[in-house]
């Protein structure tokens, strides 16, 4: 297990911005992200970390980034921190295997997602209307179903923070119809792929959100990708819908947060040591089972 780190400070260099899990700074005209192992839930940046979250986050949209060059460029410049521009290399430490030197993308303000199954705040939404963003669906689903097909959900942010589901409509007159119907075929071009090559692994991809933006004119995947932050990864032999299913991403301490009926109002209670270990197997697991590797610690 490697140093936990929680926030970084990294004299000489400038911090553009401090999100829930990463911190970017500016590197020329160019930004450097650097994944912590802070993570949030219901909106709130925990107190407890969970080591090596930053390097499985970093490492793995690293790995989906190659795999799905065939549909769609990206962000990243290079990962290895010998390559890295000056100052940047004086920070080898705090940097290898958990940050990427990127292009500067102008980001579309919205979330790309892809829903295979009804799950989160589909479920939710499904329940009370038939139907998610719009899009109607079947009556009779049960909850963690698998969609007839897999659907494209956008969301944006409040002021909040809370993702905010919209119509493809919606997301139309925010980024223009030309580049919704773009951002659309992509996200459910990537999510079939990714879909195929996590079955065959063993893992449900329920569902996942992409962030695109624009880097010399064309559309580029930023941020970060398939990840168990950003994702729902189930294990496949354990599926069975009609309930909740188990996982290998953060809904493990999403339940553990609602079984000791936290208010979800700050501050965010710490996490006790079995979470946070149970917690990081399941997300170096699903890094080894996703892309056949070992993480780099």
């Amino acid at each position: 297990m490697s140093a936990v780190l929680t926030q970084s400070e990294l004299p000489a260099l400038t911090l553009y911005a401090r999100g829930k899990v990463r911190d970017i700074y500016e590197a020329g005209n160019d930004l450097l992200f650097l994944a912590s192992d802070r993570i949030s839930a219901f909106d709130h940046i925990l107190p407890t970390p969970i080591p090596d979250k930053g390097k499985v986050l970093t490492q793995l949209s690293l790995f989906w980034f190659d795999v799905l060059r065939t549909i769609v460029s990206n962000h990243v410049i290079t990962a290895r921190v010998e390559e890295y521009p000056e100052p940047l290399r004086y920070f080898p430490d705090p940097l290898r295997g958990r940050s990427m030197l990127v292009r500067h993308a102008n980001m579309f303000p919205v979330e790309c997602v892809a829903r295979g199954y009804l799950a989160g705040s589909g479920w939710k939404e499904y329940q009370t209307t038939r139907s998610i963003c719009g899009i109607s669906l079947p009556p009779g689903l049960r909850e963690s179903e698998q969609l007839p097909v897999p659907i494209f959900t956008p969301a944006t942010k409040s002021s909040s923070g809370h993702d905010i589901n919209i119509s493809f409509n919606d997301m139309a007159n925010i980024v223009g119809a030309d580049a919704a119907e773009r951002l659309r075929d992509l996200t459910l071009r990537i999510y079939a792929l990714a879909a195929q090559h996590a079955s065959a692994r063993g893992i449900i991809v329920a569902d996942t959100k992409f962030e695109f933006g624009i880097v010399d004119g064309n559309i580029v995947l930023a941020d970060e990708v398939l990840t168990p932050d950003s994702s729902r990864f189930w294990p496949a032999e354990s599926y069975h819908p009609g309930g909740p299913q188990l996982s290998y991403d953060k809904q493990y301490v999403r339940d553990y947060l609602e079984s000791i009926h936290w208010d979800k109002n700050p501050p965010a209670p710490a996490l006790p040591d079995e979470v946070v270990q149970q917690t990081r197997k399941k997300y170096i697991q699903a890094y080894r089972q996703l892309s056949g590797r070992e993480l780099e610690l």
